[in-house]
């Protein structure tokens, strides 16, 4: 008898999806090694740095009020920077999100009269508003103090345009942004050996310029990280893969010490900086995330390229496509429809451990220049490195799935989004195919 199908199928998975699925995961054993590997080398990493540092219990003691002399955030910040290959790193609870750690970064170091490059096209949503780039730009964006923003578009097969970044380099340019991950863009996610070779590029024409990278989704994927490819700066956000599930808030950057400087000024206050900030008991979920997450990262990548080899054997155009190396933990599907779009997302939700009773259902959410619908049953509030799913609604209808603690969950949030597709009528199954 076996048990796990009949397990799935208890849960609302038909025997048609349980095979055809079943099928596609027998076919990845290598890829799944390989994953398995750049872990370990990760997990060790992360470890020896843990070691180096002497992490103690009394790191996970918690601070109040100004957090003067909080050991353990000191000695987190200096484990950050020790497994990113920077000088220095600041890991605070202050920082809210990704995007928050990237506006830090850009509010400490831009200057009126500066202008920020982007090498890669058009940044991702949330980022238009801190730039100053939207239709209705809120208050307080980069562009309402006199910052100005260039960027060179990406060739139309996803690789950097050379000649239209240098033609975009100027007296002005103060800061390159180079986002790693595709965010709502089809397009691939950049490997580190690609952003060295960018990275370098850039400076062979401006040697002064900073080149920040936002690492979101990027983060132990790969045995090196962007500090290691010549990049300045790195942010990202602890509800993603760094923070290992476990981080229930939470942000860092990573680089060169007197820019990291500048950041902790600009989050708490200048001559304050990094001597300020209270842990508030959250030391403990933060190192424990951290040393969890070269793991977590590995079974959201497995989850990835499941998705991409299923979807891709349906005949929906993935990104990345199932057979190329990984360079983050998303996925994108172009389901080609808004009632795919929908139905895929409702199929995750109902995979959930928290709120799969409930339905998503697409909403203008701040930040994004349409309806967004989100399926995201987690444990802490938006936490993407947990299985998940959202897409803009508007045409090509691509969904964005990352996430799963766990490789066995995130399977089956895939396998339960193809279900909801099935029921729907939006395609068929062949489980003999594969």
């Amino acid at each position: 008898m076996d048990i796990l199908k009949d397990y799935c199928l208890t849960a609302g998975i038909d025997e048609d999806v349980y095979n055809f699925c079943n099928n596609i995961q027998m076919g990845l054993k290598e890829r799944f090694e390989e994953i398995d590997r750049v872990a370990e080398y990760n997990q060790m990493k992360v470890l020896l740095a843990l070691r180096k540092h002497r992490t103690s219990t009394a790191c996970f003691e918690s601070s109040t009020g100004y957090g003067y002399d909080d050991i353990g955030r000191e000695t987190l910040e200096a484990v950050y920077a020790e497994i990113f290959g920077a000088e220095a790193a600041l890991v605070r609870p202050q920082l809210t999100c990704g995007t928050h750690a990237l506006t830090v970064a850009l509010s400490a170091i831009l200057r009126p009269g500066d202008e920020l490059l982007s090498p890669v096209g058009r940044p991702y949503d949330t980022l238009e508003g801190v730039i100053g780039i939207k239709d209705d730009n809120p208050p307080c964006s980069l562009k309402e103090f006199g910052i100005t923003y260039r960027q060179a578009d990406l060739l139309p097969d996803g690789t950097f345009d050379y000649d239209a970044v240098k033609a975009a380099i100027n007296e002005k340019t103060k800061l390159v942004t180079i986002q790693k991950s595709k965010g709502y863009e089809p397009r691939p996610t950049f490997s580190v050996a690609q952003i060295k070779e960018l990275v370098s590029f850039i400076k062979s024409i401006k040697p002064d310029v900073i080149c920040m990278v936002d690492n979101c989704y990027g983060e132990f994927v790969e045995r090196t990280e962007p500090i290691e490819a010549g990049a300045d700066l790195c942010a990202g956000s602890l509800i993603k893969n760094p923070g290992g599930g476990l981080a229930p808030i939470g942000g860092y950057i990573a680089g060169r010490k007197e820019l990291v400087d500048m950041c902790a000024y600009r989050l708490t206050a200048p001559g304050l900086g990094k001597e300020v900030g209270a842990t508030l008991g959250l030391n403990r979920p933060f190192f424990q995330g951290l040393f969890l997450a070269p793991v977590v990262t590995a079974g959201a990548l497995k989850g990835a390229v499941f998705a991409a080899s299923l979807y891709e054997k349906l005949g929906f155009n993935v990104v990345p496509s199932a057979g190329t190396p990984r360079y983050d933990i998303i996925q994108a599907v172009t389901l080609g429809s808004k009632e795919a779009l929908i139905s895929f997302c409702k199929g995750i939700q109902a995979a959930s451990p928290v709120d799969s009773h409930v339905a998503p259902e697409p909403y203008a959410m701040p930040g994004y220049h349409s309806d967004v619908i989100m399926a995201a049953g987690a444990f802490i509030q938006g936490s993407s490195i947990e299985l998940s799913a959202d897409g803009p609604v508007e045409p090509p209808y691509a969904v964005y799935f990352q996430g799963g603690l766990t490789w066995y969950h995130a399977k089956f949030g895939i396998m339960m989004s193809l279900q909801y597709l099935k029921d729907a009528g939006l395609v068929e199954i062949n489980p003999a195919v594969v």
